[in-house]
């Protein structure tokens, strides 16, 4: 009941996250039907061409997809974030199965037959088109059948990469520890695919050797058909999801977790609220994309932290002091990157190292130096970001002297609180200001040797937008100071625990705090 009633009440944003994730996979299949079909006919009149072929698109097959989304981001510069390398990922993912399908099927049309057809005068192209696809075109809808589900349950992660579709709530479920919205992203995404693979499945069988004359007239012209209008509304969808800074708007950017997507929606309402602005929402990028988004012009402004920006942006070693902080990352952006930063929002959201509080509390755990001698028979879980970043694990450790049992495990940062809360593992980094600590009783571990850098949340934006339309330095000034640490936790815990929706949440901050918006 909880996920059809989070369904109807959210039905307008779930139809739209359908929308795209079924127009990611459409494009993604039709351009490799055109592609793949063709080169399982070329390996059929070169025989000598099949291995290295089949061979390179099982490379491709076996590329985990999230590494592919990498390699494909720096190759495509500008427009290598949301929908074209998803497009591109998806379209590399659906070849094998049409290519080694289509090869297949020709190639085991009975010699008989073929020799009838020659006798028959036949040319090549007249056997092709007469003979050999008809008789092979159920195993070619069989290789588009695979293909599709396929690529129905890779798009769900191409919502990492700010392409939209219905991964969208299962990052989100993820993040919040929300069940409901992981089933919201999950079932319906089930649910295309089994329609897809039952509608392919019939027509595979309607497609039969003896059945396929008639069905085959049919299909060419609805083929045709769907052809020329997904062409064209392809077209224009990926012209929108690709694009630059053109256009009377204003594009505000968040990275994928709770906190970033309330940042995000704070800037948005304070942007329509005081310019008039149209703002378009692009939220939720994986790892550093809202950082690659803005200097692509794909995004206008977001909300990044100065510790954040000064050693894994500028690649500058961690200082203790906010202000030196502050003013080297604004230096640095507005000499490499023409970005400028705004005034900090008022909070400082540094990594919290939280053991859980029981365990504090025997222990009389309150600083990391406390628990560094109990580390040695304890077990740690960091997350991606941590654990690769110069102010994470590596320098950590180092600083605080600690050995752990095994390894760290790394995981997901949202799957953290639920390993530690869980007696997973003993130990993890998350962010000080996250409604998590206080839900799950974890205990924060004072940072008493001052590793870390500050993490002031202070507004990015693009100088060339900031200069074109000075109303929205203006609007972007009111936030200066606005969100102290007690309010930024205040909103985390009525998204993360009260699961509320995040612009009613920012809505009712604004309501609290009337004179910000003018």
């Amino acid at each position: 009941m909880d996920l059809i009633n989070f369904l109807l009440r959210n039905r307008r944003e779930v139809l739209q996250l359908t929308g795209e994730h079924l127009l990611l996979v459409l494009v993604a299949t039709g351009a490799a039907v055109a592609v793949g079909v063709p080169i399982g006919i070329l390996l059929t009149r070169r025989p000598r061409l099949e291995r290295p072929v089949l061979a390179a698109a099982n490379v491709l097959q076996t590329v985990p997809s999230l590494a592919l989304f990498g390699f494909l981001i720096p190759l495509l510069g500008a427009y290598g974030i949301g929908r074209l390398p998803a497009v591109i990922a998806l379209f590399l993912y659906s070849l094998l199965p049409i290519i080694r399908n289509t090869f297949t099927g020709i190639n085991g049309v009975d010699r008989g037959i073929r020799e009838a057809a020659e006798a028959m005068g036949m040319t090549g192209w007249q056997m092709l088109t007469q003979v050999e696809l008809p008789l092979a075109l159920g195993f070619i809808i069989a290789g588009v059948r695979v293909a599709t589900v396929i690529a129905v349950g890779t798009a769900t992660i191409a919502a990492a990469i700010g392409a939209g579709g219905l991964g969208m709530y299962i990052f989100r479920g993820l993040r919040m520890n929300d069940n409901t919205l992981l089933l919201a992203g999950a079932v319906p995404a089930a649910l295309m695919a089994l329609a897809a693979d039952f509608a392919l499945g019939r027509l595979e069988q309607a497609l039969a050797p003896g059945r396929a004359e008639r069905a085959l007239r049919t299909l060419k012209w609805v083929a045709a058909a769907a052809g020329v209008l997904l062409l064209a509304g392809a077209g224009v969808w990926l012209a929108r999801g690709a694009g630059g800074g053109a256009g009377a708007r204003v594009a505000v950017g968040s990275k994928d977790f709770t906190e970033q997507v309330i940042l995000g929606e704070l800037v948005a309402q304070a942007i329509e609220g005081g310019t008039g602005l149209r703002v378009e929402r692009r939220f939720e990028f994986g790892g550093d994309l809202c950082h690659r988004a803005l200097l692509a012009g794909e995004v206008d402004v977001y909300v990044e932290y100065t510790g954040t920006a000064l050693m894994t942006v500028l690649k500058e070693p961690p200082l203790p002091d906010p202000r030196e902080v502050y003013r080297r990352v604004k230096e640095g952006y507005a000499a490499r990157f023409d970005a400028e930063w705004l005034a900090p929002l008022g909070f400082d959201n540094t990594f919290a190292i939280l053991v859980r509080g029981d365990e504090a509390r025997r222990l009389g755990l309150r600083t990391i130096s406390d628990a560094a001698r109990h580390t040695p028979g304890w077990r740690a879980g960091f997350g991606q970001d941590f654990m690769s970043r110069e102010d994470g694990y590596a320098g950590f450790a180092r600083a605080y002297g600690l050995s752990f049992a095994a390894p760290p495990r790394e995981m997901d940062l949202s799957l953290t609180y639920r390993a530690l809360a869980g007696g997973q593992v003993d130990l993890i980094a998350g962010n000080s200001t996250d409604g998590l600590i206080d839900q799950l009783g974890l205990a924060q571990l004072e940072d008493n040797r001052r590793f870390f850098p500050p993490y002031e949340a202070v507004p990015v934006a693009r100088g060339a937008v900031l200069r074109a339309r000075p109303e929205l330095r203006a609007a972007l000034d009111r936030l200066a100071g606005a969100v102290p640490e007690a309010e930024m936790r205040r909103m985390n815990n009525e998204a993360d625990i009260g699961h509320r929706e995040i612009r009613q949440v920012v809505r009712d901050f604004f309501a609290r705090h009337p004179g910000i918006v003018k």
